[in-house]
């Protein structure tokens, strides 16, 4: 049975996709446009160097030392000695998933034929996630704000045979002899192919990649769960009424609320309260749309940034190719590097799960609490010998 596969152009890469790509349940290639926008970008760097001008990021210093320039016999010494300098992550590797989708994403970032790397930095990229060759990458050290220099320099020294890979118990090894077991060796990096590796948003938005597959996972079950609970309590559906959510049309709160009528349209434990005494529900089931809609509008605003992110141009400086008018111009120094809208996006998301926890844990304390329930306390099946979920 022939394995999926994924093409990176660029433009189109899904958080499925690199889903399955972190998971090493595809195999991977450029498309035909991306490679020639790659060669084009390229071009541009090798006139660079051929009419002697000086570029950030291809024949100068970094960061402080922008104003050195460097001479053209040392160019490819400049590149590889900034990725030993920046390897400087700490702690625990990052996820062998994680780094997988750290590189692809990487990749699609790279193939927008804006970074101007040599087609030999994508080539082993690709052979790496293909064989299944995955760098060991120390989780801390990224300051975001200049993109995630130090755990992607830790990849690029795998990149060139230095540096550990993971090995299949996921303890690092050197990289030169798994890089020989598979017929491949560590290759020499260019002008500006180190740079573009490792300046971007590529592992904070591993990160959140990942965690957005789970999120698109969980947070259909947690209204799954909420109607459970709502059983449970006798909760009524009236707060769920399409003509409530029309007076306050949030899209989040409207869809929560379209979910729980569908799921409670046939609940029989509902049906046989529907005449009962009580005025209204508790809090947490009563606004449960509200606080779930909320969550839901957040998880909605994080996947469109993530969407962009994943295909956009985060290197610096970028290259903008123009057959019919070269010249330094078509390079432009900027910030796409800056991990902001990406932070902003997770931390709200994170703000946003808070509550939703918060919520579930009212309706838990409703279930456990006899005097609120009428069910056996902290739902033990005999109260007293046993505690039931007393710790929970």
């Amino acid at each position: 049975m022939m394995r999926p596969s994924v093409q990176f152009d660029g433009s189109t890469l899904s958080p499925a996709e690199v889903e399955r790509i972190a998971t090493n349940n595809a195999d991977v290639s450029i498309s035909t446009d991306a490679w020639h926008k790659v060669e084009t970008a390229r071009s541009v760097v090798d006139g660079i160097l051929e009419r002697g001008e000086t570029v950030y990021g291809i024949n100068t210093g970094f960061g402080a030392l922008v104003d050195q320039r460097i001479s053209p016999e040392d160019l490819a010494q400049l590149q590889t000695n900034l990725i030993r300098s920046h390897a400087t992550a700490l702690g625990k590797p990052m996820s062998r998933a994680s780094v997988r989708a750290m590189m692809a994403v990487r990749i699609n970032s790279l193939v927008k034929g804006h970074s101007g790397v040599h087609p030999d930095v994508l080539k082993q990229l690709i052979a790496f996630l293909n064989n299944d060759i995955v760098p060991f990458v120390p989780r801390i050290g990224s300051l975001g704000a200049s993109g995630d220099l130090a755990p992607l320099s830790h990849m690029a020294l795998a990149l060139i045979g230095e540096g550990m890979v993971l090995d299949e118990h996921d303890s690092p090894v050197p990289t030169d002899g798994v890089l020989k077991e598979h017929g491949l060796i560590g290759i020499g990096l260019r002008a500006k192919d180190g740079l573009s590796l490792i300046n971007g948003t590529s592992q904070m938005l591993a990160f959140m990649t990942l965690a957005e597959r789970r999120l698109n996972s969980l947070l259909p079950l947690a209204d799954m769960i909420l109607c459970t609970s709502m059983e449970a309590r006798k909760a009524s559906v009236q707060p769920s009424d399409q003509r409530v959510h029309q007076a306050r049309p949030h899209p989040g709160q409207s869809l929560v609320a379209e979910r729980i009528r569908a799921l409670m349209k046939d609940s029989p434990i509902l049906e046989s309260h529907a005449d009962c005494d009580r005025v209204q529900d508790a809090y947490s089931f009563r606004c449960a749309p509200q606080v779930h809609g909320a969550v839901l509008q957040r998880y909605s605003a994080m996947a469109e940034t993530l969407n962009i992110e994943l295909n956009s141009a985060t290197d610096n400086p970028l290259i903008f190719p123009d057959p019919k008018n070269p010249g330094p111009h078509e390079v432009i120094s900027q910030g796409n590097f800056h991990g902001e809208v990406i932070a902003l996006a997770a931390d709200s998301m994170s703000a946003a799960l808070f509550e939703l926890a918060s919520i579930s844990e009212r309706r838990i304390d409703q279930m456990l609490d006899p005097a609120r329930s009428q069910l056996p306390a902290f739902l033990a099946k005999d109260s007293g010998l046993e505690s039931g979920l007393m710790i929970v």
